[in-house]
This record gives structure tokens, C-alpha cells and sequence, in this order.
């Protein structure tokens, strides 16, 4: 019997720990606010998260390219963007036991969501909190400072001498990147409009962060696509970037009731139309990726901050105007906590036993297959088979303990396949297939194992 139900935080947490999918980063040190590494197993799963969107959104799409932007950028770029001068969150102290807090993240626990407070103001939120005297998380007190705002992005400086340090930031998002670079995309690749940007990298927010794992951290990493269009067919395309984003989730094996579309109740004062996709996660329906039609604002601004010509022409109609963007932008951090909720399941089996398995789909998993020579003394065949199969995919070796044990230490990292070694692979070169999620096993000839695994990752 299957409780795909059964996930929580707490089990995921603890299972990434042993089966080296995340760890806590520092940890030696005693940790360090909210950051985490990725280990042997979780490494894999997320590459392999970011390798799909890629070959959804890049490699099969018609008129899309890909950069990779520098993390530091000239500080006009935020000034250009509005991040030096509304890139904030509101935040309240405790006066009794001094933590600071959101105050939008303590209204919506407070209501448990029924309040939305990124339709109120600071003063509206000040007065909710005062008028339900929302409690402190960390004490229970009720005694807040005012809100005051705090720019989000970390600063450093560049420069060898005190008088010559110039102030820069880590980046924020990755959007600005694909921004910046729109000419020079544009120009080397002859693209014509529309066409898109993609950008997979690393972003830095300096704010705080509720301890849901690795659902919001300090250092995260973005995935980003913009498609630059012209105005008039940009309400058509921000439609279809809703209806491909759902579509490669549920490509991944996302079940559809777990996803739900939910337009911005307060749009950005550039945006013409956003949504978010949300996710039904283990601390409810969070948002997942979002889906903005930016219109023509930020090579507009881009344009009147550097001094250069954002304008497009078009080779045909000999029309010159400034592209609308419609970005699609999902955070692989989080898609990767979404992946393992979705994937976590615990089986009761015949006997009263129970299994913890992780339903990834193969091309997501860190492992295809694990090569189990049934004892010992296979393990030169055995790993002859491995080193074959290694050629074309991660694959994983195991002869400690019991096969049955083997398996649960598979299931619990989600390998799609177990091959088995046994006394019959070395009379007819045959070996023993066992399926994850099924549990059945087939007998299969070990030249035909590639094309097997490989038909299974398809996406």
C-alpha cells in the first residue's frame, strides 16, 4: 500500500542527510543561516533537474540561446534595473528577544494565508499586526519595532586600496544578465524577433529566510528564459509560457492536482500580466515558478541608463521598436525540493514491512541503474558490466549486504533499475532487471540494457 501523503519536511530533511543528497553547508562549523550542500547523490539529481529544463526550454525550442552572465556586473546595471532603490523587504524586530522577522511572512502565518499582505502597505501591515497582536515566533512576546525596509542585495567592493574600492553587488537574478546581453545575442546569432534568452546560474539575496530546507536560501540558483517579442503578440506568448511551464513539470511526473496556476493580486508597476505556478508542498501551496510579461521596461530602462540603442529592427517591415519580454523564471533550488516531495513515498509491503522509495522520474534520478553482483564473487563480471553501462549513463555499484538491502538503499535515492549479477550471467549473459517502482524483475540480455535505460529517460 502506497502513502504518497506521508512526506513532511522533517523526512526529507533527514533523508537527504544519510543518503548524501543535501547536507547542511558548514556543518563541521556548526552551520551557517539557512545555506546547504549538495552531496554525491543530490549533485546528480540536480544537474540532471537543470539538464531537462534546459533541453526543453534551449535545446528543442525553435529561436532560444543560452548565456551565462557574470555573478558581477557594473553597479548601473542595478540602478538601471531598480534594485539600489526598491529591492527591500519589511522587516520588524522583536524588542524583548531582538530576532528580526518579515513582517509579510508573520501576517501570513498569522492567517494561516488567508491574508495576502502583498496587497498592504507597511502601514496596513503594521496595523494588522498591532490590531491581532501577532506574536513573536522565536519568544511569544508582542512588542515590534516599526517596519523599516532592508535592500537585499549583498555588497562588496572592488578595489586594492581603501580609496579605490568601488561598491558592487552580488546579483540578485539572474534576468539582468539575459537583459544586458540582448544586442550582443541578438547581433552574433541573427536572431529575429521573437526569439529567447536562457540562463541557468547563481543569485544572492540577503534576506530572511523561514528554515524550510532549501525552499528559500541565501544563495540559490535560477533558471530563466526570456522571450523577447513584439508588442501585440506578447498577451499570445505569455499564455504559452503558462501552458509550457506546467506541461514540463508534469513531463518530470508532477501529478496534476498537486499544481495550481495563481495570478499576481498586486503587479510590479512595469508588468502587464504575472502568475505563479504553485506547488503543493509538505507547508502547503507555495509558489513554485512565475510566468511575467514585463512588457518593454527593461531594455527601455537598459537603454536609458548606458546610453546604447535597445532598439530592434526588423529585417522585413523595416519597423523599429523596443521587444516586450515575457519571462519564464523557476529556481532549480526549488524545483529540487519539489522533485523530492513529489518523488517521496513509503510502501507498506506483504508482511507488514515497510520501504521508503523515491518515485523520480529515470532521467531526473542520480543513478540509472545499480550494477549487484549477487555475491562477491561475481564482482568482476560485474563491474565489467558497470564500466559498459558507465560509458552512457551515472551508474552505481554495490556489493555490501544482503540483495534485499541493496534494493532499499537503491529505492530510498530513487534508482529506476537494479541489475543483478547471478551464476546464470556467466553461462548465457543474461541478468536479472528489477523496476523501482513495480518492484517486478525480467531477465534481459546485457547488450540490450543500454537502449533499455535510455528509452526510459525520455522526457
Amino acid at each position: 500500500m502506497s502513502d504518497k501523503t506521508a512526506a513532511t519536511m522533517d523526512k526529507i530533511v533527514n533523508l537527504c542527510k544519510a543518503r548524501g543528497i543535501i547536507f547542511p553547508g558548514s556543518e563541521i562549523y556548526g552551520g551557517m543561516g539557512n545555506t546547504w550542500d549538495y552531496g554525491p547523490v543530490g549533485v546528480e539529481i540536480k544537474n540532471n533537474v537543470k539538464r531537462a529544463w534546459w533541453k526543453k526550454f534551449v535545446q528543442e525550442s525553435d529561436n532560444s540561446f543560452g548565456v551565462d552572465a557574470a555573478i558581477l556586473m557594473n553597479s548601473r546595471v542595478w540602478e538601471a534595473s531598480g534594485h539600489t532603490s526598491s529591492f527591500t523587504d519589511p522587516k520588524m524586530d522583536c524588542k524583548e528577544c531582538k530576532a528580526r522577522f518579515r513582517a509579510d511572512n508573520l501576517i501570513e502565518n498569522h492567517s494561516k494565508g488567508k491574508v495576502n499582505p502583498d496587497v498592504l502597505s507597511n502601514e496596513e501591515m503594521e496595523a494588522y499586526i498591532a490590531e491581532h497582536k501577532v506574536a513573536c515566533p522565536n519568544c511569544g512576546k508582542h512588542n515590534w519595532t516599526p517596519i523599516r525596509t532592508f535592500n537585499l542585495m549583498f555588497e562588496t567592493s572592488r578595489g586594492v586600496t581603501d580609496e579605490s574600492q568601488n561598491k558592487i553587488y552580488l546579483r540578485p537574478e539572474t534576468a539582468q544578465g539575459e537583459f544586458v546581453n540582448f544586442l550582443n545575442v541578438q547581433r552574433t546569432t541573427r536572431a529575429k524577433v521573437p526569439f529567447g534568452i536562457a540562463q541557468i546560474g547563481k543569485a544572492f539575496r540577503n534576506e530572511i529566510t523561514p528554515g524550510n530546507f532549501i525552499f528559500r536560501t541565501i544563495e540559490f540558483e535560477q533558471m530563466e528564459h526570456q522571450w523577447f517579442c513584439k508588442e501585440g503578440t506578447d498577451t499570445e506568448f505569455y499564455e504559452e509560457y503558462k501552458k509550457k511551464a506546467l506541461e514540463f513539470l508534469l513531463c518530470l511526473g508532477f501529478e496534476r492536482e498537486h499544481l495550481r496556476y495563481k495570478d499576481h493580486d498586486k503587479l510590479a508597476h512595469y508588468a502587464k500580466s504575472a502568475c505563479d505556478i504553485q506547488y503543493l508542498f509538505p507547508i502547503g501551496w507555495q509558489e513554485l515558478n512565475g510566468i511575467h510579461n514585463r512588457t518593454n521596461y527593461d531594455l527601455s530602462r537598459h537603454q536609458e541608463f548606458s546610453g546604447r540603442n535597445m532598439f530592434y529592427l526588423d529585417p522585413v517591415t523595416n519597423e523599429k521598436y523596443i521587444p516586450y519580454v515575457v519571462e519564464y523564471s523557476i529556481g532549480a533550488d526549488r524545483l529540487m525540493l519539489a522533485v523530492l516531495c513529489e518523488a517521496y513515498d513509503e510502501e507498506t509491503l506483504e508482511g507488514g514491512d515497510t520501504r521508503v522509495v523515491m518515485h523520480f522520474h529515470p532521467a531526473v534520478a542520480a543513478y540509472k541503474a545499480a550494477i549487484l553482483p549477487l555475491q562477491k564473487n561475481l564482482s568482476e563480471k560485474a563491474k565489467e558490466v558497470a564500466k559498459q553501462l558507465s560509458k552512457k549513463f551515472m551508474i552505481t555499484y554495490d556489493e555490501a549486504g544482503s540483495i534485499g538491502k541493496r534494493y532499499r538503499r537503491q529505492d530510498e535515492i530513487g534508482t529506476p533499475y537494479c541489475i543483478t549479477i547471478d551464476f546464470e550471467t556467466l553461462d548465457n549473459n543474461t541478468v536479472t532487471v528489477r523496476d523501482r517502482d513495480t518492484m517486478s524483475q525480467i531477465r534481459m540480455d546485457i547488450g540490450e540494457l543500454a537502449a533499455f535505460i535510455e528509452k526510459s529517460m525520455e522526457i
